[in-house]
């Protein structure tokens, strides 16, 4: 059977620029800095949990899942643009921070969504994963390459996520209300450009 070694690490370095888990750093403090630690170490597996369930089911079932919902990669990308700008909006206007201890963001577990998806299992990765499977052509060798790929990111994924929580005690209340302002200032970037991305893919599609 073997295992094709290019190809596990040309999908692991396209899943680690895609899903960039050193970027990922202050948008989790932004979101679950002021949580207790047992919720902040938590959700540092559970987001990457999340993500590698999401990107699994679409690496098996990606193509005929769209096909069945008639949807195409630019809706995904629009409609995680949506969720993300929403998230953003909520990290600079200031809910979600301590002074509101009971925002939004507090009464749901972040974990799932956005951290989960579609942050980390957001358009991008699903399309790369879905595009490389579809190219696999049926080699056990590529799929097995494929595989170790997203389970190698999200084990970086969960450490780099674990140990960030470090920074919590180093940066303070202060410095985590400052990192949300940032976190969402970025996120907004981010979410504005997926929007861009999915109009763009609807104009080619036409």
């Amino acid at each position: 059977m073997g295992f094709d070694t290019t190809l596990y690490l040309t999908m692991l370095i396209t899943l680690a620029v895609i899903m960039d888990p050193p970027g990922q750093v202050p948008l989790f403090l932004s979101l679950v800095g002021h949580r207790p630690p047992a919720v902040r170490n938590r959700a540092a597996w559970q987001a990457p949990a999340v993500s590698f369930l999401v990107i699994t089911v679409f690496a098996l079932a990606g193509n005929a899942i769209l096909n069945y919902l008639h949807i195409g990669i630019p809706a995904l990308q629009g409609a995680g643009g949506l969720l993300l700008l929403l998230v953003a909006l909520q990290l600079l206007t200031g809910l979600g921070n301590a002074g509101n201890p009971q925002s939004v963001s507090d009464d749901v577990n972040v974990a799932l969504v956005p951290l989960g998806t579609p942050l980390l299992a957001g358009p991008g990765a699903i399309a790369a994963v879905i595009v490389n499977v579809g190219q696999a052509d049926g080699a056990a060798s590529a799929y097995l390459a494929i595989g170790a790929a997203i389970v190698t990111i999200h084990i970086i994924l969960v450490l780099v996520l674990r140990f960030s929580t470090v920074l919590i005690k180093i940066l303070g209340i202060g410095g985590i209300t400052l990192m949300a302002k940032i976190a969402g200032l970025l996120l907004a970037a981010i979410a504005v450009q997926l929007i861009a991305d999915s109009i763009k893919g609807f104009i080619a599609a036409g």
